[in-house]
C-alpha cells in the first residue's frame, strides 16, 4: 500500500490559482483603465468649460466699453439692431450685437480669434423693464439691456450666461 508523505511540499500553483489570480488582476487593470478614461473625460470638459468663460467674458469686456446708443448722426432715429453684414462687423454701439453670431469668435475689442476654429459666441440683447428687470420691453424702449452670451463648441452648447447694461449717458 502506498502512503503519501505528509512531508513533502507542493510544487507550484494549480491551474484554478492561476485562473483566479488572472482575473483579479485583470478586474484591477479594468477599473484604472475606466478610472483614467474618466478623469480625461473631465478634464476634456473642465477644458472646455474654461475657455467658454473666457470667451464670454471677451464679449461682456466688449459691451461694457460700448457706447449705449448709435454715435453715428445718420443713425439716430433708427430701430435697433446690427447696422451692417451678417456677422457684423463694424460695431460702433451696443445694439449693433443684436442676435449676432461670431464664429471664429471675438475678443474684448471685437478682434476675430482666429485660432479658436470651431467656437462660436452667439449674443442675444433684450431691453428690460427698470422697475422689473426680469420683464422684457421693447427693442430700444429701455435703459437697461440684458446681453444673453452662448458659447458653443462645435455644435454642442458648453456655456450660456447673460448680464446687465445700464445706458451710462
Amino acid at each position: 500500500m502506498y502512503c503519501k508523505n505528509p512531508k513533502v511540499a507542493r510544487g507550484g500553483f494549480t491551474l484554478i490559482e492561476a485562473a483566479v489570480a488572472t482575473v483579479i488582476v485583470g478586474m484591477g487593470v479594468t477599473a484604472l483603465m475606466t478610472a483614467v478614461a474618466a478623469g480625461s473625460r473631465a478634464n476634456g470638459a473642465g477644458r472646455n468649460l474654461a475657455q467658454a468663460v473666457f470667451l464670454a467674458q471677451e464679449i461682456r469686456e466688449w459691451t461694457l466699453r460700448l457706447p449705449f446708443s448709435d454715435p453715428d448722426p445718420g443713425d439716430q432715429g433708427k430701430p435697433p439692431g446690427p447696422d451692417g453684414t451678417d456677422p457684423q462687423v463694424f460695431v460702433d454701439d451696443l445694439d449693433d450685437l443684436m442676435n449676432v453670431s461670431y464664429c471664429p469668435p471675438r475678443d474684448g475689442q471685437g478682434q476675430p480669434l482666429a485660432d479658436m476654429t470651431g467656437w462660436t459666441q452667439r449674443i442675444t440683447l433684450t431691453w428690460r423693464d427698470p422697475t422689473s428687470l426680469t420683464t422684457v420691453v421693447a427693442d430700444g424702449a429701455s435703459d437697461f439691456i440684458h446681453v444673453q452670451v452662448d458659447v458653443l463648441n462645435g455644435s454642442r452648447m458648453v456655456l450660456s450666461t447673460g448680464w446687465l447694461v445700464a445706458r451710462k449717458e
